[in-house]
């Protein structure tokens, strides 16, 4: 039981660390166009990622449970080593200021310390690819939805008042942050929640026909808000200035486009990186002005994050895991 008692604490404690660590995503670009300051910006995210569990089922939530790893193989020192895994990648790449996925450094670590439990067999690999796949796919959804959406509203407003349309998006970004926060919580929440729910099964606290109880997913959701309240400003620079330079339209463009993203996703039971997604929105954004607006040596540098965090996170948890048995 103490075992149990520990896996859930340090999965509210992931979850607050990703609260902070992806609270750039959600507060970024409000903060960048000064539509809102960053303590209003924080709450104003923190609000939306705590009732998000009201609007979505938890599909992805599910996903994390049972469609990564084989649930017979699932122990609370696997669990354990992956999330010290994930936790630990996530500090990192915050301290370092790299808006790296919390998504992937989870799912990296679950899946490394299963390997080192029970092989290679452990894992259902047909779910895993789907979740690498989307380490482009993403990123690249977001881009395009952005670009459309820019191009069409460009379109639209061509004969307004460039003063007018910069006071209307403005308005209008404090709408597509909380839609963003929206998809921000039901996406990166529920990937603890399905944590601690197999944790649970795992030790026959629940059957395995179970529904995922209330207080995992308000205690997920609650964790996730403290964290995006106490906010990431390392990696808010980078999302919100280095990436390109944005304006409220901009802003309003890859925050909502970044949303309709994470809703579709999400709906789809896919545990997809909210950092990812909403990096590609924001050099969508940027590039309906011209290509040569987004910083395409930062993008490079983040996207070489992207794809050695899966495979850090998982080695470093198989090690922990393999220690463990000798502990």
């Amino acid at each position: 039981m103490g075992l149990l008692l520990l896996v859930i604490i340090l999965g509210w404690a992931f979850d607050v660390i990703n609260g902070f660590h992806d609270a750039a995503n959600a507060i970024a670009t409000i903060v960048t166009t000064r539509v809102l300051t960053p303590a209003q910006a924080v709450i104003w995210a923190a609000f939306f990622n705590f009732i998000a569990y009201l609007f979505f089922g938890l599909h992805v939530a599910d996903t994390i449970a049972k469609g990564i790893v084989r649930t017979e193989f699932v122990t609370l020192p696997v669990i354990l080593s992956g999330l010290v895994a994930a936790i630990a990648w996530n500090l990192v790449t915050w301290r370092l200021g790299i808006p790296s996925s919390s998504s992937h450094t989870l799912m990296g670590g679950f899946v490394g310390a299963a390997i080192a439990h029970a092989g290679w067999h452990a894992v259902i690999y047909s779910e895993v690819f789907k979740i690498i796949a989307f380490i482009v796919l993403a990123p690249l959804i977001g881009m395009i939805v952005s670009m459309i959406f820019s191009f069409t509203l460009l379109n639209l407003l061509k004969n307004s008042r460039p003063s007018k349309t910069h006071q209307l998006f403005r308005r209008l970004q404090l709408f597509s942050a909380a839609a963003y926060s929206l998809g921000h919580g039901t996406n990166d929440a529920q990937k603890n929640m399905g944590i601690i729910f197999v944790a649970l099964i795992s030790t026959k606290q629940l059957p395995a026909n179970a529904t995922i109880p209330l207080w995992v997913v308000l205690s997920c959701h609650g964790a996730m808000a403290i964290g995006t309240l106490l906010g990431g400003w390392r990696i808010v620079k980078t999302m919100g200035s280095r990436i390109t330079h944005l304006t409220p339209f901009e802003g309003f463009s890859a925050e909502t486009a970044g949303a309709i993203t994470l809703f579709g996703t999400s709906a789809l039971g896919i545990p997809v990186s909210t950092t990812h997604t909403i990096a590609g929105a924001i050099m969508g954004a940027g590039i309906t002005k011209r290509l040569s607006a987004v910083r395409w040596g930062v993008s490079t540098n983040m996207v070489a994050s992207w794809i050695i965090t899966i495979p850090i996170t998982a080695v470093v948890a198989c090690g922990i895991q393999w220690i463990s048995q000798f502990v």
